[in-house]
């Protein structure tokens, strides 16, 4: 989760990972406005931030995949990767964010 401030015409102007006196709405740190955001931002790692952040995505769109088609089961994973993915799978349904349109309960 991210933390936002943004300006009188809400647009994202400062981004935290800790939450502060200026950036307390959180966000989360795939959203499009984020992305946006990160691209829009001088220096030459903005926009590889922004496509780490969507390829994110992808990601967990294979993973899916996979796990749906009986390719590799959660347990394959190992307990690292599986701790993430469930945090991950926990602010997609906190933050009402469905990747497939499937299932949200399925892992």
């Amino acid at each position: 989760m991210l933390y936002t401030k943004r300006n009188p015409s809400g647009e994202i102007v400062m981004l935290s990972k800790e939450p502060t006196s200026e950036c307390n709405e959180t966000i989360a740190p795939d959203s499009p406005e984020v992305l946006a955001f990160l691209a829009d931002q001088p220096g030459s790692t903005s926009h590889f931030i922004a496509s780490d952040l969507a390829f994110v995505r992808v990601v967990e769109d294979i993973l899916e995949v996979l796990l749906d088609k009986g390719l590799i089961t959660f347990t394959d994973l190992p307990e690292a990767a599986q701790a993430k993915v469930m945090e991950r799978k926990s602010l997609r349904v906190k933050n009402n964010v469905d990747l497939l349109g499937g299932d949200s309960d399925t892992i």
